[in-house]
């Protein structure tokens, strides 16, 4: 369902978003502490930048900071910057949707619940438990964490 751009964006975010309000840090510095391309992270933050997610500060202390309030950044904002608009209908009909195919209907409920979700939960939300306690962490492979390295501190 997420896109490794759209995956790439949450652990950004997260990581801006653990830090004090609003924080300039270069997409450079973002990639090297989550373990990722630094050309692929900047595209991911162009992206956010774009929708108004992040804003992007030039010159020599330049990079990317928070562009609205934890609160005011929901995962359909940072899926559809990412992922484009989610589409929700599947047939094209002039009637009522009572008239509609079963296929139209279940598309219409499924669309409407995946925008639901993705609605109420946003960054602030995501920071209360950004990553899995040590203990539940021990064998689990979240995507949010950044690849172990050799001789690193796990989060």
């Amino acid at each position: 369902m997420f896109t490794k751009t759209t995956v790439s964006a949450i652990r950004a975010l997260i990581s801006l978003g653990r830090r004090g309000t609003g924080e300039v840090v270069s997409p450079r510095v973002l990639a090297e502490e989550l373990g990722e391309s630094p050309t692929y992270l900047a595209k991911v933050c162009r992206l956010l930048v774009k929708a108004g997610i992040l804003r992007a500060e030039y010159g020599a202390k330049g990079g990317v900071r928070l562009g609205r309030p934890k609160e005011e950044i929901s995962l359909l904002s940072i899926v559809e910057a990412c992922q484009g608009t989610i589409v929700g209908r599947h047939c094209y009909s002039r009637f009522e949707p009572e008239s509609v195919c079963s296929f139209h209907e279940a598309t219409v409920e499924l669309h409407g619940a995946i925008v639901g979700i993705l609605s109420r939960w946003n960054l602030a939300r995501l920071l209360e438990k950004p990553y899995p306690t040590p203990k539940e962490a021990d064998g689990l492979e979240c995507v949010l964490m950044a690849p172990r390295r050799p001789g690193s501190q796990q989060r």
